[in-house]
């Protein structure tokens, strides 16, 4: 019963022997250098990356959802009286027609809150005075599509001549496209990022090879590999990748929760009511175990490849 835990131990106790042994043969100063603090910036750069593009997909998915069966109908009328008797009008044709989900006329006090940042506070009676449509928001069982449009506006010619129809999908197409291209960007910085990355730990691996160049020509005569070597180096940066890391991921998480607050004292419903879902903070975690496996094989591929040129 006891057989397997004591073979595991006698494995690791033999792993824990040979990289002593070989850290000996080339003594390697960790977390002394600048390279944790390197690489701890990067991978906080790269989680306020990733989560502000997973946040901005999560944004344009919700959106899109809510507005793609979403119809707008204004009544554009100069006379109050006219523009609520065909607003009536309207709002029951429309609630008979085939294909709507729901339609409701916006009451009175949304739209004074709708025009209250450019009219004042204290707008009151004024809002009669001004052309303010009539507006109905209408829900389709489907997507709108044009044909459904041109259907609607030929429905309400008779009892509301001066409707106007729009796809609620269609006054947010330039949103959508400034989300894409922003999640371009996102995505384009952590590329940028991966390849600083990759960089720095390419020349910290060819700094250190040089500083430790006569001692490895030693180990090479005593019969040291070009592996041994290079699973030292890779070692090391191991360790200095994942204390920068967990450093980076935890300044990361400040810049979101800082970056969160922000947003969430805009008061729009579309930046406050989406947020990063368990499948995103479990990629957001995966980042630091990412950029330490990068670094530790750029670190091997780069030692392996001096080596060769080297001896």
């Amino acid at each position: 019963m006891n057989i397997l835990p004591a073979a595991w131990e006698s494995v690791r106790g033999e792993w824990r022997e040979r990289a002593r042994a070989e850290s000996r043969l080339l003594p390697q100063g960790k977390l002394s250098g600048p390279m944790p603090w390197v690489i701890a910036i990067m991978i906080g750069l790269t989680v306020v990356a990733t989560a502000s593009g997973l946040a901005l997909r999560n944004t344009a998915r919700v959106a899109s959802v809510d507005v793609a069966g979403g119809v707008t109908v204004q009544i554009v009328h100069g006379a109050p009286k006219e523009r609520d008797r065909q607003a009536q009008a309207a709002l029951a044709s429309v609630q008979s027609a085939p294909g709507i989900l729901s339609a409701r006329l916006v009451p009175q006090a949304e739209l004074d809150a709708l025009v209250e940042p450019w009219l004042g506070t204290n707008a009151g009676d004024d809002i009669n005075a001004l052309p303010v449509p009539a507006l109905i928001d209408v829900r389709l069982s489907d997507a709108a599509n044009q044909a459904q449009l041109e259907a609607l506006r030929e429905r309400l010619k008779s009892p509301a001549p001066a409707a106007r129809i729009d796809a609620q999908a269609a006054w947010l197409a330039p949103v959508f496209e400034a989300i894409g291209g922003l999640q371009w960007l996102a995505g384009g910085l952590i590329a940028l990022l991966a390849f600083a990355t990759v960089a720095t730990v390419l020349l910290a691996s060819r700094n250190a090879l040089g500083n430790h160049r006569s001692t490895i020509e030693i180990v090479h005569m005593l019969g040291g590999t070009d592996t041994q070597i290079a699973r030292i180096f890779q070692r090391s940066m191991a360790v200095d990748a994942a204390a920068g890391g967990i450093g980076g991921l935890l300044l990361g998480l400040v810049a979101i929760s800082l970056l969160g607050h922000q947003f969430a004292a805009l008061g729009s419903g579309m930046m406050t009511s989406v947020g990063l879902g368990v499948s995103d903070w479990l990629i957001i975690c995966c980042i630091p175990l990412a950029g330490v496996l990068l670094a530790v094989i750029t670190a091997r591929l780069t030692v392996l490849a001096a080596l060769r040129g080297m001896l």
